[in-house]
């Protein structure tokens, strides 16, 4: 019975689940449920800050039960996050969270917006945030957000008034929301925005309060609620299938990346809303359902010309017929043409998106346009296959049709009769001066708090808007009809079906660097491999490097040529480093008729989103430094997806990847220690049953390196082979001083001297999740602390186990590897070296 109940949830979400491109298949309840929107002209906006903050059970009952027109304002793109699918991090990570969060409004029917604000990572108190963010740009846009959407309510998901008790992004989201309700009704402020859209002034503010901000159930039940509104948002419906929790459940669902995933919930349950601005609530009648809009006309009253339309679409909605809902297109084509005639020229874009979807779903229309390749690049040709089929309607005609690119309409006068279908070709160029379709906020290099757009009218936008469509010119009940689809790719694989990815327009050529790191820990020369994509056929063009200053490159220059579009070629260049410490960044160039090309292709694929490729400066970091090592096989049990195993392999260990199910003390014989990987024992059940062996094998003389987890969802109830409790202490300031406890522990000194410099460039943070207790047993090596803070000195601990060691370290390795930071690998290399080769080691953790 489980098994049949998640099929049927799959297969109602399966255009937001599985197949993230597929068109939406509409049922009768479906467009009935969409002509009792249409019905409603009210508008609510969530706001927080990063993918996953957001109350899917609200956006839902908004979206779905209040029929009101719901977006989430999201701060951020959520970069600064962990990843626990994928080996993805910062700008790839705000690309897949960015595709999640569309992905969860698919299903709770909300709509999705941004800010230009960069997740640079944890923050403890507004104050840095809105510096880091450059406040005034960041609210500029929340001002464009609520100018843009014009929501007659805002809900703010943390509260404004308690500034350093929570993560300083969610409490400064609320305060730029606070100042943005006033601001956007201001024509003197961020006037250039006047050119492009009006003022506009929300009529409420609330925050989206529950017991967890006043820390007990019991509070919360003894706190004064009357200026609070509460609804029961499990409401069910029966048009669905399904209640408003388990559409919020599916939803809050997607954000698979940060572990979201999570059994669906019934029943009833409350949500409060406390007001902080705007209209009193006391205007509301008390005989009343609890409503956010009471007071507010969100009929069609509330437009000129509104009136006419209400009688023909609230008849529809009465007397709406399920069994062949084509019979209402006449009515739906005359209130169409009222609806673009409206003076309202924002309730009159709204309102035509939404009836003429409604229009196409009676009519049983099928349009869709389909590329022969998935991506394609200006110059190039592109055959498209175009599919019309008209399943239910009478008398539907296609006029003509125009891809956007193309100068020209292409006239058909084609009759779609009914439930017969129409294939149609045609081949086109794409133009030389268009852009590619990569995430726009990649474009150009921001700062660390913030992305560069510089075109106002993409800002907020979820994501580049396709610059492929086809406008199709029909005739419906006698009426015209003008709908636009994206080009697509459509394809089909033997073992999973009809599959679609969105249709890209990428350079002609693209080139990436074998690593993202190189280290070199002499004067050696390595051999680097330079992998050029052809985003075109018949590819000729030549390859360089640019280098630092000290480095050497040879040769010099390379010959590329490649036939197919999407083959690669490798080249080999060989990197002579300079004898000294030294550190830059490494670029290939390609040029192709005499243009420049430095940017490099990044693909991200994942049943949950859609296909994703990402343009970025193509650029690899090559460090000169000075480290020695001991030991020399590592054993990896990799966690929530991390490039630690590929740069201790940089530094020339040989690491081999180990799974759960797969350790035993033969194993485990075989590595000079094991390192565990981030979050390990908070997402692998198996490494409960293993944990004996790792110790046992600590025991012997191996040693185990266990890198950050939470203490929530503990896989284990024993981290260590001695007692250490986590906690949340984390220091997020990357330059926060370091001291070290005893500055002549070996772990400091052996066989690497670490100078305090060697924390000199970290990225991000320091670490996160450093125990709060320990035993004896355990020695800690680091004290720090951001501004402000008392010192932790939980970051580095190690502690003698037999004849080996163990160590637990919450510091971001995982994070400073990629960035190339030279202490971070000299640090790591002490930790793995620790008691091989060192008499004085022993006597030194034993005294």
């Amino acid at each position: 019975m489980l098994h049949a109940y998640r099929f049927l949830l799959l297969l109602l979400f399966s255009s937001a689940i599985t197949f993230a491109q597929k068109p939406k298949t509409w049922t009768a309840s479906d467009i009935h449920d969409a002509v009792q929107k249409l019905n409603v002209l009210g508008s609510v906006l969530y706001v927080a800050a990063h993918p996953d903050d957001e109350n899917t059970r609200l956006i839902a009952y908004m979206s779905n039960h209040v029929k009101a027109r719901t977006a989430y304002l999201s701060m951020t793109r959520g970069d600064g996050g962990q990843n626990l699918i994928g080996p993805e991090l910062r700008e790839l990570l705000g690309v897949i969270r960015t595709q999640e969060l569309l992905a969860a409004r698919r299903i709770d029917g909300g709509e999705q917006r941004f800010t230009r604000a960069n997740d640079f990572g944890y923050s403890k108190h507004p104050d840095e945030t809105l510096r880091l963010w450059n406040k005034d740009e960041v609210l500029s846009d929340v001002v464009w957000a609520i100018r843009e959407f014009k929501p007659d309510v805002i809900i703010n998901r943390f509260d404004h008034r308690t500034p350093g008790r929570t993560h300083g992004h969610h409490t400064s989201s609320a305060m730029l929301s606070m100042e943005a309700f006033d601001l956007a009704n201001d024509a003197s402020k961020y006037s250039d925005q006047l050119k492009l859209t009006e003022t506009w002034q929300p009529k409420r503010l609330f925050f989206n309060t529950s017991w967890w901000f006043y820390g007990s159930q019991e509070a919360f039940e003894n706190a004064d609620k009357s200026n609070m509104l509460n609804f029961d948002i499990g409401v069910y419906y029966p048009s669905k299938g399904m209640s408003n929790n388990e559409i919020a459940s599916l939803a809050s669902s997607q954000h698979l990346c940060q572990g979201f995933g999570r059994l669906s919930t019934r029943g009833s349950q409350n949500e409060y809303v406390e007001l902080l601005k705007g209209m009193p609530l006391e205007k509301m009648n008390p005989n009343d359902n609890p409503d956010v809009f009471a007071g507010i006309d969100v009929t069609w009253n509330r437009v000129a010309g509104g009136k006419a339309i209400a009688r023909i679409l609230e008849a529809i909605e009465s007397d709406f017929n399920f069994k062949n809902p084509s019979t209402h297109l006449p009515d739906l084509m005359k209130a169409l043409r009222m609806i673009e005639a409206l003076e309202d020229e924002h309730w009159s874009d709204v309102k035509t998106k939404e009836i003429k979807k409604i229009i196409e779903a009676c009519a049983g229309l099928y349009l869709e346009v389909s590329a022969d390749g998935p991506t394609a690049s200006p110059g190039s040709a592109v055959a498209l296959a175009i599919e019309a089929l008209n399943r239910q309607a009478d008398n539907i005609v296609l006029k003509s049709y125009k891809v956007t690119t193309e100068p020209n309409s292409k006239v058909m006068e084609l009759a779609l009769e009914t439930n017969r279908r129409e294939n149609l070709r045609d081949t086109i160029t794409i133009p030389s001066n268009l852009k590619n379709t990569a995430p726009y906020w990649l474009n150009s290099k921001g700062t660390l708090g913030m992305y560069k757009v510089n075109d106002q009218q993409l800002i907020g936008q979820p994501e580049t808007p396709r610059s492929m469509k086809v406008l199709f010119k029909l005739e419906v009940a006698g009426q015209p009809l003008e709908i636009s689809k994206d080009v697509v790719y459509r394809y089909s694989k033997p073992d999973e079906g009809e599959l679609y990815r969105p249709f890209e327009i990428l350079p002609e050529v693209t080139a990436h660097l074998g690593k993202e790191v190189y280290i070199f820990d002499s004067d050696k020369q390595q051999d680097v491999e330079v992998i050029v994509r052809a985003g075109r056929s018949n590819l000729e063009g030549t390859v360089s490097m640019a280098y630092p200053q000290g480095w050497s490159v040879h040769p010099g220059m390379q010959k590329v040529s490649i036939a197919q579009q999407g083959d690669t070629e490798t080249l080999i260049f060989t990197v002579i480093p300079p004898k000294d410490q030294s550190e830059g960044l490494l670029t290939p160039m390609v040029e192709v008729n005499n243009t420049f090309y430095t940017r490099e292709l990044v693909e991200i694929d994942y049943d949950h989103i859609p296909f994703q490729t990402v343009i970025l400066p193509s650029e690899s970091k090559i460090v000169r430094i000075d480290i020695i090592k001991k030991g020399q096989t590592i054993g990896y049990i990799e966690g929530a997806g991390d490039a630690v195993p590929e740069s201790l392999n940089n530094i020339g260990y040989s690491v081999i990847k180990i799974k759960p199910q797969d350790i035993n003390a033969d194993l485990l014989s075989q590595f000079d220690a094991v390192v565990v990987g981030i979050r390990a024992y908070n997402i692998l059940d198996e490494l409960k049953f293993k944990q004996d062996l790792l110790f046992d094998f600590v025991e012997q003389g191996g040693n185990m390196i266990v890198q950050y987890n939470t203490s929530r969802r503990l896989k284990v109830d024993q981290i260590a082979p001695y007692p250490l409790k986590l906690s949340r202490d984390r220091v997020t300031d990357e330059n926060a001083e370091v001291r070290f406890i005893d500055p002549d522990h070996p772990l400091l000194n052996y066989p690497n001297k670490i100078e305090p410099s060697d924390f000199n460039g970290w990225v991000q943070e320091r670490g996160l999740y450093f125990p709060g207790e320990w035993s004896e047993e355990f020695t800690p090596i680091l004290s720090l602390n951001d501004p402000g803070e008392s010192p932790k000195e939980g970051s580095l601990l190690v502690a003698k186990h037999g004849k080996g060691h163990y160590i637990y370290t919450g510091l971001s390795f995982f994070r400073e590897f990629p960035e190339g930071v030279p202490g971070a690998y000299r640090l790591f290399a002490n930790m793995l070296s620790i008691g091989k080769d060192n008499i004085n080691l022993d006597k030194k953790l034993t005294d």
